[in-house]
């Protein structure tokens, strides 16, 4: 049976990298790349400020969720996997060199393509944010958060990043009010690679950290 996790595991991380491959090397097109850098340069100080308060209620909000029965449940842990496939952490690699080599190619790969992805998830779930109701809105905002847990997270870390949703949402609205649409979806997706960067950070922090003490 643990021989059958494994494989599950490792045909997970094949299929995961195999996207990012794909998201990465699109990223590294002369249009992609030129478009990436127009959105990071407009990156300000409060988009990082203001994910902090933000990914703070988001652990807080899945630290209450996982007392619930049944939140703690995500399929890639279940199978050995350990939080997001997109990070490349699993049960099956602790104690090897893949430990540490997997995670590193796997943000090596994402971190080119992350403002492109951000920028898509901003079109799916934000866009149109200025013609909904509050209930509307929340409700897209548990949508964009229960989306993560197909991916594999845990069901309650997936509700709780409706916060980040809400967050995203509020900001698209911001930028509505400032210059329309286009301003919108710029301004909901600054804050979204900012808060993700925040994330990425911390999860390499923790993969290098914890592959070098042990």
């Amino acid at each position: 049976m643990a021989v059958l996790l494994d494989l599950a595991t490792v045909a997970v991380l094949a299929f995961i990298g195999f996207r990012l491959v794909e998201a990465s090397r699109y990223a590294t097109t002369r249009h992609a790349r030129r478009h990436s850098v127009e959105i990071i340069r407009g990156l300000r100080p409060h988009h990082f400020l203001l994910a902090i308060p933000v990914l703070f209620l988001v652990v807080v909000g899945f630290a209450l969720l996982l007392r619930v029965p049944g939140l703690s449940f995500g399929w890639f842990t279940a199978i050995g996997g350990e939080g997001n496939p997109v990070f490349g952490s699993s049960k099956s690699t602790a104690g090897t060199p893949f430990e540490l080599l997997v995670p590193i190619v796997f943000m090596a790969l994402l971190i080119p393509a992350l403002p492109l992805l951000v920028e898509r998830e901003e079109q799916l779930f934000r866009r149109g944010s200025e013609h909904r109701g509050t209930a509307g809105r929340i409700w897209r905002g548990i949508l964009f958060g229960a989306v993560h847990a197909l991916i594999g997270i845990p069901i309650g870390a997936a509700l709780a990043l409706s916060i980040g949703g809400w967050y995203f949402t509020w900001a698209y609205l911001r930028g509505y009010r400032e210059g329309g649409e286009t301003a919108a979806l710029q301004e909901s997706t600054r804050s979204h690679l900012a808060y993700n960067a925040i994330i990425v950070t911390i999860v390499l922090v923790g993969i290098v950290g914890g592959a070098l003490t042990s």
